[in-house]
């Protein structure tokens, strides 16, 4: 009997508190959401660059392998003297590919006609002395390079422009946003966000695959321009209460 008057007493004690728990209150709380201006900038310096990057080429055919990698290692050796020979330093003289390969010319039958070896050899100079780029063009085109595939001019160090650019990015985003809020009427709080995006520059007068006559190329007049730096700048404040 005992035992029994336990067990309802045990039940009914967790009757009472599942019955309790059912009748708690739950709350739930939201955070205010904060007003926000959002604002753009954009900032742009140009410089003159002092550095240009060429890639020049040498193709060289021949019916036998050996014969075309020698004629290639002449004329590519006398691009990297003529190179030099106008102040560009050895480091600054690179191979950027080099492929030999074999090819087939056919007649009107379809028949081979003939069989030879390509070797083309790329070489990437760095010419710091944009006074001597045409002459040094001219000077590797008449010394072997058939091909010359891109020419581009940057600038070495252009950390002090990109944060030029930066800053008035920057600082035209913050006059945007402050004239938004005044058109609205309200006041500029706490700066919540800022994003920049930076161009670096660099620019291309030239680039093909296929590369361009290296005669033609040297004749035609090269002038370095300016080179844009860039930045934008998206920034947020909260809206003052």
């Amino acid at each position: 009997m005992k035992k029994i008057f336990a067990i309802l007493t045990a039940s009914l004690i967790m009757v009472v508190a599942l019955a309790a728990c059912a009748q708690t209150p739950t709350t739930i709380t939201t955070a205010p959401s904060i007003r926000t201006i959002s604002a753009n900038g954009n900032g742009k310096v140009y410089i003159v660059p002092d550095v240009a990057y060429i890639y020049v080429g040498v193709r060289v055919e021949a019916d036998e392998v050996s014969d075309a990698l020698n004629q290639n290692n002449v004329q590519a050796q006398a691009v990297s003297e003529a190179a030099q020979a106008l102040g560009v330093e050895a480091v600054d003289i690179q191979t950027a590919s080099f492929n030999v390969y074999p090819m087939s010319d056919y007649d009107m039958e379809g028949k081979v006609s003939r069989k030879y070896f390509v070797v083309e050899n790329t070489v990437y100079i760095t010419v710091r002395d944009l006074s001597k780029l045409g002459v040094l063009l001219d000077s590797v085109v008449r010394s072997g390079a058939n091909t010359i595939n891109s020419i581009s001019f940057d600038i070495v160090d252009k950390d002090s422009a990109m944060a030029e650019a930066r800053d008035m990015a920057i600082a035209k985003a913050r006059t945007e946003a402050e004239a938004i809020a005044k058109a609205v009427g309200v006041k500029l709080g706490e700066l919540q966000s800022v994003n920049v995006y930076t161009s670096n520059g660099g620019m291309s007068i030239y680039d093909a695959k296929g590369g361009a006559s290296a005669m033609d190329m040297a004749q035609v007049p090269v002038a370095a321009g300016q080179i844009v730096i860039t930045a934008d700048a998206n920034i947020t404040y909260e809206i003052q209460k």
